[in-house]
């Protein structure tokens, strides 16, 4: 059974609390106007205003989607949830899905705001699109899901200022979207509809760069970035401390699988590695090396791990491989919670991360800190996951490991309001923005030669 959510705030009092506390610090962050002396030139950004009907309001209703799970608890600290404990500086109860607000609430922050559009090398858009996609999804409007968006374009356009959105036909907009773009890439023409929304399919929204948590291969607007771990630190010596205790874990596990599924009785990649953990014997008694056990199972079942860091970094920080083939979508959030934890990413498919988040991971990079086997090869070849990862020189495990331990901080999301010194470095916000500015530049560039 899955464990109860932790008790939540009343959801019209934290309502008023958060719209509160966000009203103020946009008043704030339109004040701010260019600065010739800055180091902002080519990254001034201009955040659109949005009636709270597209974004504030929408968290009204988080305990209305009884298929989707109550998301009032998660809502608190501007969607990095609630603490796992009350002694806790670092560690919430994150879900992926609140990274609307998590980086609407960083992007208020962000040093280089204009209030000016006409000034601004991009527009952000504050709409919380996959919350708002619940009522199709799950909810009474599952039957109309070719609307979604159809009211914020119309805002857009016609309502607030349509000259902002006329300078550059929207190529300068972009906005967060918390869910796989898949969730929201239904044709137009499916009748009856199927499970999704049309909102990427939307000649008005063509323009626009949308931040999604797995992109589809094809549309040049979708870019991927990390999903949210539950590791949010609020300065450097947070980060430093979890960094040592990475370094220091003693790894006694040859490799982790941290997930659900794997019952079918059909062949597929899940199947044939519970098949492979459940027949996996001491490797002590085996003589074949000086680890605890060939594989650790963690069943994560009915989104169990999901909001209970615990129940997986632990784990994580004792395996030297963590395994992450392919679930409902290719891209898992465990992908990062093992590189968080020191623990070397397995892949089965290059659209599980190589084919994902360009920004965040270089594709030549993948050898240095990954190790990859082919799904097919497994599940129809016979050949042994353990086989392939016995056979790494441990030099190559401390080489790869270091280089996960480097690239810790800019996969993470740090913490809204975070110290000097931890915002000088890079984390995947920062990076998400910088490559947003990039794709916008080129698109204008294309589009003014047009």
């Amino acid at each position: 059974m899955p464990r109860p959510p932790p008790p939540q705030p009343p959801p019209s009092l934290f309502l008023v609390l958060t719209t509160t506390i966000f009203l103020l610090l946009a008043a704030a962050a339109k004040s701010q106007d260019p600065d010739p002396e800055s180091d902002c030139t080519n990254k001034w950004i201009h955040i659109r205003h949005l009636p709270p009907q597209f974004n504030l309001h929408l968290l009204a209703n988080c305990s209305q989607y009884p298929l989707f799970d109550d998301f009032c608890p998660y809502l608190s600290n501007h969607g990095l949830g609630q603490k796992t404990h009350n002694k806790s500086h670092s560690w919430y109860r994150t879900d992926p899905f609140m990274l609307e607000l998590v980086f609407h609430r960083r992007m208020l922050e962000y040093p280089c705001l204009t209030s000016d559009p006409n000034l601004a090398n991009a527009v952000y858009i504050p709409y919380y699109a996959g919350i708002d996609s619940l009522k199709y999804l799950f909810g009474p409007e599952v039957n109309s899901s070719f609307n979604h968006g159809l009211d914020l374009f119309h805002y857009l356009v016609h309502v607030d200022n349509p000259s902002v959105w006329r300078k550059n036909q929207g190529h300068d907009h972009f906005l967060v979207m918390a869910r796989p773009a898949w969730d929201f890439s239904q044709p137009l023409s499916n009748d009856p509809p199927i499970f999704g929304t049309s909102f990427l399919e939307l000649p008005e929204f063509f323009n626009v760069t949308a931040l999604t948590l797995e992109s589809r291969a094809y549309p040049w607007q979708e870019k991927a970035i990390p999903y949210p771990t539950s590791f949010h630190p609020p300065n450097l010596a947070y980060l430093e401390s979890w960094i040592n205790r990475v370094r220091k874990s003693r790894r006694n596990t040859l490799m982790l699988f941290a997930a659900g599924g794997g019952i079918s009785a059909n062949p597929n990649i899940r199947r044939s590695i519970r098949l492979e953990c459940d027949n996996s014997t001491n490797m002590n008694a085996n003589g074949t090396g000086s680890y605890g056990k060939f594989c650790e199972f963690v069943d994560c079942s009915n989104g169990v791990c999901e909001h209970d860091p615990i129940m997986v970094m632990k784990p994580m920080l004792q395996a030297i491989f963590c395994l992450q083939p392919p679930g409902d979508t290719p891209t898992r959030r465990s992908t990062f919670d093992g590189i968080l934890a020191g623990c070397i990413p397995v892949f089965f498919e290059d659209l599980s991360a190589k084919k994902q988040y360009g920004w965040h991971l270089a594709e030549e990079e993948y050898n240095e800190f990954s190790v990859f086997i082919s799904k097919e090869d497994v599940v129809f070849k016979g050949l042994k996951i353990t086989d392939v990862l016995i056979s790494i020189p441990r030099s190559e495990v401390r080489r790869m490991r270091e280089k996960l331990v480097e690239m810790i901080p800019r996969l993470m999301y740090i913490k809204h309001g975070s110290s000097l010194g931890l915002r000088s470095k890079k984390d995947a916000f920062d990076i998400a923005v910088e490559g947003t500015l990039q794709r916008i530049k080129s698109r204008i560039e294309e589009f003014a030669d047009q």
